[in-house]
């Protein structure tokens, strides 16, 4: 009760922010509290000229970190809200006033147990970013290498804590008592969202992160990531390389620098489809602040608090489902979807092969500068509810990293498609792993894979039949009825058979 009591209170006060900012909208579409929706209306302020995205965006703002982070996480949901306000949640600005640096120092030296003028001989006080979970100040080491400090916020796990509380018992409200929302599995959604927030949270985590993307593009002379300083590294304090070059959003100052925009963005767009299709883990916060381009020409992401992964099946379901959009093959688009599980298969597939169509074929008919993949994405999320189709949280941050890389090469040349640039490698990529030759060596390196286990699987399976056998000889020495006995044995050998047939046919089919 106590809790249930503290939630209405802390709901009722965030009604009235999202009402002081005429953005009630999520609680009238998800049905939450209409008694304290009709409240709020009472202090809505009517008349602002901003889009709803805009005005929940600035209630978010006002909400404190977490929301700022839910809202950011929310931007993924075109499914959930309109593409409109999915857009503006992207742009939602993770900046905050900065907290002392007296706290930043206490900070350091309680994580690394020395003090910060042993561990640095210059350290700025003065933050050079401030967002929502922590800080950075640029240092300079005891000996002589320029970094850069990370420090979470003071208390800032106990704040997300009692608001992922109330984010729990939200969804979990609105799974019970909206059963049209349950298919979005607002549960499932938060749990997804605290994970992200949990690493976020362990700066050790993102230090780890750093190396493995890095690790990733050891032999590749135009990517990498900056060097972590583990000695000065902990839960809550992070230090790295500090990285000089341009921010990669900066258009102006790229020109004057005489980096050529093209070959940055067909960098970066490589970067990016190697980081999902080869590796199955890439940068899954790509803004314009977020990565430098040095004077080599080299681009240096930072910031990687959100990284997302994508398993081998559905690269591989990503891999035929680009190729048949790009084919427009409709039918083997919606024949993808079925065959992932992704589509009930009660539903039609010439009716969802006609859906893909009406998605496809605008896009296509726009010249290669205006054509979306990360839209083409969306748009195909968005057809879920006409066709009950699961909820794919894989593939919600994919597509917002998508979208936000697209937003950028927009912004450094508009005239050209940052997929189009990259799209020899692409092709070429695609066809060697995905093709009709790599599909025959994946058969047949199953295969072999299936006879290497079929000796262990015989033993196995002869093993069980003996263990049958002696236990049905066991029991004919007891009285009873003979027949259930050896129908037991029988079974058992039958089973053994069944399965043995399988593996065969496996191997074989």
């Amino acid at each position: 009760m106590l809790r249930f009591l503290r939630h209405v209170l802390r709901l009722a006060r965030l009604a009235y922010t999202l009402a002081r900012h005429d953005a009630l909208f999520p609680l009238e579409t998800l049905r939450i509290a209409p008694g304290l929706v009709v409240l709020a209306r009472l202090v809505r302020r009517r008349g602002d000229p901003r889009r709803p995205g805009q005005r929940l965006a600035a209630a978010f703002t006002a909400m404190g970190p977490s929301f700022i982070k839910f809202g950011q996480a929310l931007s993924t949901r075109a499914d959930l809200l309109s593409e409109q306000v999915a857009l503006d949640l992207g742009q939602l600005a993770d900046h905050l006033d900065p907290f002392p640096g007296r706290e930043a120092r206490r900070t350091i030296e309680e994580e690394l147990g020395r003090p910060v003028d042993v561990l640095f001989s210059c350290f700025e006080d003065v933050p050079v970013a401030a967002a929502s979970i922590a800080q950075v100040h640029y240092a300079v080491t005891a000996d002589g290498r320029e970094v850069a400090v990370k420090v979470l916020r003071p208390a800032i796990e106990e704040a997300f804590a009692r608001d992922l509380d109330l984010f729990y018992w939200l969804a979990e409200l609105v799974e019970r008592t909206q059963p049209r929302f349950r298919r979005l599995k607002p549960m499932a959604s938060v749990r997804a969202f605290a994970d992200v927030v949990r690493i976020e949270m362990d700066l050790r985590m993102e230090a780890a992160a750093a190396e493995e993307l890095g690790a990733n593009f050891a032999d590749d002379p135009g990517y990498r990531t900056p060097l972590v300083d583990w000695d000065r590294t902990a839960r809550r304090v992070m230090t790295m390389e500090r990285v000089r070059g341009i921010p990669i959003g900066d258009r102006e100052k790229l020109l004057a620098a005489g980096h050529d925009l093209n070959a940055v963005l067909r960098k970066s767009a490589e970067a990016f489809f190697y980081q999902v299709f080869r590796d199955g883990f890439f940068h899954g916060d790509m803004h314009g602040g977020n990565a430098f381009v040095e004077e080599s020409g080299c681009v240096v992401p930072v910031d990687f608090g959100i990284m997302g992964r994508v398993d081998a099946d559905t690269r591989g379901y990503l891999a035929e489902l680009l190729t048949a959009f790009l084919q427009r093959d409709y039918k083997a688009v919606a024949e993808v979807q079925f065959r992932a599980g992704y589509v009930a298969s009660d539903k039609s597939l010439d009716v969802f092969a006609q859906a893909c169509r009406s998605i496809g074929e605008p896009i296509f008919g726009k010249p290669s500068n205006q054509i979306s993949v990360a839209r083409l994405l969306a748009q195909l999320l968005r057809v879920t509810e006409q066709f009950e189709m699961q909820v794919q949280p894989q593939l919600l941050l994919l597509q917002k990293t998508m979208l936000m890389a697209e937003g950028m090469g927009t912004r450094l040349n508009p005239d050209v498609n940052i997929w189009e640039l990259a799209r020899p490698l692409i092709e070429d990529w695609m066809q060697t792993h995905f093709g009709p030759r790599a599909r025959l060596e994946r058969t047949v390196g199953e295969a072999l894979d299936a006879a290497r286990k079929l000796p262990r699987l015989v033993d196995t399976l002869e093993k069980i039949a003996e263990r049958e056998r002696r236990r049905a000889e066991h029991e004919l020495a007891v009285p009873a009825a003979p027949e259930p006995r050896r129908a037991r044995a029988d079974w058992a050998l039958l089973l053994a058979a069944a399965a043995l047939a399988a593996a065969l046919a496996a191997l074989w089919g």
